[in-house]
C-alpha cells in the first residue's frame, strides 16, 4: 500500500472484544427501547461511540450495504452486524433484540391509543416528537457525514450531494438516481484508490 493510497478495512485490526450473544442481544434490545421514531441514530451510537464493536467507516459501510438489501435499514444492519459477530446465532440474537421490545410496547400502545388517540394533548405531544425526531436525523446525517471529509476531498460528497438533488429536490425516480450514480460513485472509488 503506498503512503497516497488510504487503508482498507482489511489493515485495520479487529476490535479485540468480541460481544456474546447475550450482548449483542441486549444492545440491540437498548437502541430499540432508546430510538422510538428512527433507531439509526442509536445504532451509530451504541455500535460505534458507546460500545467501539465498529469504527465510523465500517458503520457507514455496513449501513450502505443494508440499504440496497430489500427490508428496513437498521433491521437488517442488526443481522449483518450479528453474523458478522457471532454468525447465524448473532443475527437472530441482534434481531430479537431490535425487534422484541419495541413489538410488544406498541401492542400495547395501539390498545391505549384505540382509547385515548383522539385526546388533544396527545396530538400535541406527538407533533413535538416528530420535529425531534426530525432533528436526530439530521445530527445522524451529519455525524456519518464526517468520515467522507477526513482524508481530504474525495469524490464522496458530491456523490451524495448529486443524490440528494437528485431524489431530494428534483424528486427523480429513486431507482434511475441510483442507476446512474451507483456505476459513477463506483468508478470514482476505484480511481481514487487505485
Amino acid at each position: 500500500m503506498s503512503a497516497s493510497q488510504p487503508p482498507s478495512l482489511s489493515d485495520v485490526p479487529a476490535s479485540p472484544f468480541k460481544p456474546t450473544l447475550f450482548d449483542l442481544f441486549r444492545t440491540f434490545a437498548l437502541i430499540s427501547l432508546y430510538g422510538f421514531g428512527g433507531v439509526l441514530a442509536w445504532s451509530r451510537r451504541m455500535i460505534v461511540e458507546v460500545r467501539g464493536w465498529m469504527r465510523p467507516e465500517e458503520f457507514n459501510e455496513a449501513y450502505a450495504l443494508c440499504q440496497f438489501l430489500p427490508g428496513p435499514n437498521v433491521v437488517n444492519l442488526s443481522v449483518v452486524f450479528g453474523s458478522r459477530i457471532r454468525g447465524p446465532l448473532g443475527a437472530l440474537a441482534a434481531l430479537f433484540g431490535l425487534l422484541g421490545p419495541p413489538m410488544l410496547i406498541v401492542i400495547l400502545i395501539g390498545v391505549l391509543y384505540a382509547h385515548y388517540g383522539e385526546v388533544a394533548s396527545l396530538q400535541r405531544a406527538l407533533a413535538g416528537m416528530a420535529a425531534a425526531a426530525a432533528g436526530l436525523v439530521i445530527g445522524t446525517v451529519g455525524k456519518m457525514a464526517q468520515p467522507l471529509f477526513r482524508d481530504g476531498l474525495s469524490p464522496a460528497p458530491f456523490v451524495a450531494l448529486a443524490t440528494f438533488l437528485g431524489v431530494g429536490v428534483m424528486r427523480w425516480p429513486l431507482l434511475w438516481v441510483l442507476a446512474a450514480v451507483l456505476p459513477l460513485s463506483i468508478a470514482l472509488t476505484y480511481w481514487v484508490r487505485r
